[in-house]
């Protein structure tokens, strides 16, 4: 992608919603592979790098979505870039829309038995004419993939979202992405089946926009502390990474 921007250890694309949602149509009628898109945030800045087939896989994704609040404002500190979050949710929800207003195939892939039957249903009921070709949980035996490719190659899906978590989805399509014949969109969607589902409630809609949805599910779910406080030692690196590139302009002036 054109004008990625590096932040720390992993990278971004500086992209808002309508212009992801114009990659994903650009995938599907263009393309003759399948597309990866995946979301960033702090805290994959500390758990990506740590494995090298991971960070590979990043590296060379086709889309990497400004997920959370702490990449957008690091992209603003880093390079004066103003970026506009795209959670993966919302992208979610937006190719769906695409998808029934053009015709694409959708196959949802992961999660739970019951939330990806509930999940699939609500989609079909929000987003009228969407083609849903087929659906599977995220609960297969590694000896059942060869044939949930047989069957999303069958089903000739255009869209495949895979529900596995992270660093389970992104894995999965970097061992069977070429596998996919028909797949020009693969994007990770963590656990959003469950916020469709109903399962797991959104943010509202004030507390999104002050970027303060990663507070709002910290509060709703405190086992998620462990995992936030990379936040803290995020926003140092950055600034440390800002001021290292002040002092470094500053010294060129001087010369």
């Amino acid at each position: 992608m054109s004008g990625r921007l590096e932040i720390l250890k992993l990278w971004v694309d500086p992209v808002d919603l309508d212009q992801a949602l114009a990659s994903v149509r650009q995938f599907v009628q263009n393309g003759r592979r399948p597309h990866s898109i995946f979301a960033v945030n702090p805290e994959k800045n500390y758990s990506v790098p740590q494995d090298p087939d991971l960070w590979e896989i990043f590296r060379t994704a086709d889309l990497l979505i400004p997920d959370g609040i702490g990449v957008v404002l690091a992209a603003r500190i880093l390079y004066g870039v103003e970026l506009n979050r795209v959670p993966g949710v919302r992208l979610m929800h937006g190719i769906c829309a695409l998808a029934a207003r053009e015709g694409y195939r959708v196959y949802v892939y992961g999660a739970k038995e019951e939330v990806n039957e509930k999940a699939v249903n609500q989609l079909r009921d929000l987003y009228p004419g969407l083609n849903i070709v087929g659906r599977d949980n995220g609960y297969l035996k590694p000896e059942d993939m060869p044939e949930l490719v047989k069957r999303i190659n069958s089903s000739m899906a255009q869209i495949l979202f895979l529900a596995l978590g992270s660093p389970k989805q992104e894995k999965w399509y970097a061992r069977y992405g070429r596998g996919l014949e028909t797949v020009r969109v693969c994007q990770g969607i963590g656990g959003t089946l469950d916020t469709v589902a109903g399962n797991v409630k959104l943010a509202p809609e004030t507390w999104q926009n002050l970027g303060l949805e990663w507070l709002y599910r910290l509060l709703k779910e405190p086992s998620r502390l462990r995992r936030q406080m990379v936040l803290p030692l995020f926003a140092l690196q950055v600034m440390g990474k800002k001021a290292k590139s002040m002092i470094g302009l500053n010294r060129r002036a001087d010369r």
